[in-house]
């Protein structure tokens, strides 16, 4: 953010080409980031650890709905990023526990702000979203 524009958020006041280009959309470290914590369930996944490190079997039974494939996709996907810290345990059979990292710990706080941010204005946005839907229909 620059000095002199303190009231604007930085990702508003940031220069952009117009039209802006797909290649530099895809290369932005925005989306990218967007992209992890936007599937289904990064942002369940970094809650819970957020909370206290978990086995995968508890995080598992913990998740409704998650198969493990999916779950192990999103837990290596996290620790790939520096997100999630996988500790093994010399142990038969060998025990392994997940936990944020300080840098999972820091999206935790932006994530905090995002869901502060969706229930203060839920009402809104289903108020919009009903005169959205009975509107006349829009051209796409």
């Amino acid at each position: 953010m620059s000095d002199t524009h303190t009231d604007v958020p930085s990702v508003v006041a940031a220069p952009l080409p117009t039209p802006v280009p797909a290649d530099e959309y895809e290369q932005c470290p925005v989306t990218d980031v967007l992209r992890r914590v936007g599937d289904k369930w990064t942002v369940l996944v970094v809650v819970l650890l957020g909370r206290r490190p978990y086995r995968f079997n508890e995080l598992h039974r913990g998740i409704q709905g998650i198969s493990q494939r999916m779950l192990t996709r999103t837990l290596r996907a996290l620790e790939d990023d520096g997100l999630v810290h996988r500790e093994v345990f010399p142990t038969v059979p060998p025990a392994v526990e997940y936990s944020l990292t300080p840098l999972g710990e820091s999206l935790l706080v932006q994530l905090s702000a995002v869901a502060d941010w969706a229930v203060r204005h839920r009402d809104e946005i289903a108020r919009a979203r009903l005169a959205a839907d009975a509107g006349p229909d829009r051209a796409e």
